[in-house]
């Protein structure tokens, strides 16, 4: 059975989401970041991962990979931070007017990294309002996506 597969079957049957799985260590080290699902369109995971969030996936996790057979050693569960990455498209459209730094494979007139606030997606596009303007970034095209945090004094 796909690794990927089954953690995010698990999680998502938990109630939570997916947001990311690290293997290390030759494979035998799983770091699993989860957050909590968009309720509504405009949904940031409201509240965050606990400690008992994680808990709680830790050990559902830990039956299911025994019982599949998947050898590890260790097995690390946590929240994604404030940086969260973003990898999906549903991940771009639940945090349309965020700040984001992404990086592109292809070069954009010149550029690489990008910071920017996220207008729009639509038809596998970014609308991305930069300095000076705003960019259109295929989202196939983007490498590396996180949320720039919010910084409150």
């Amino acid at each position: 059975m796909e690794l990927q597969g089954l953690l995010e079957r698990t999680v998502d049957g938990l109630g939570y989401e997916l947001v990311s799985v690290e293997l290390s260590n030759r494979g035998k080290m799983l770091r699993i970041f989860i957050d909590k699902p968009a309720v509504g369109p405009q949904d940031a995971g409201a509240g965050g991962i606990t400690v008992d969030d994680c808990a709680r996936v830790s050990n559902q996790l830990t039956r299911v990979l025994e019982v599949e057979e998947i050898d590890y050693d260790r097995l690390e569960v946590s929240s994604p931070g404030l940086d969260r990455p973003l990898k999906k498209e549903t991940d771009f459209v639940r945090f349309a007017g965020e700040r984001v730094r992404l990086t592109v494979r292809v070069p954009i007139e010149g550029r690489r990294n990008f910071t920017g606030v996220m207008r729009a997606v639509a038809q596998g596009k970014l609308e991305l309002e930069v300095e000076g303007g705003s960019v259109s970034i295929e989202l196939a095209n983007i490498d590396k996506a996180r949320l720039v945090p919010k910084v409150e004094f």
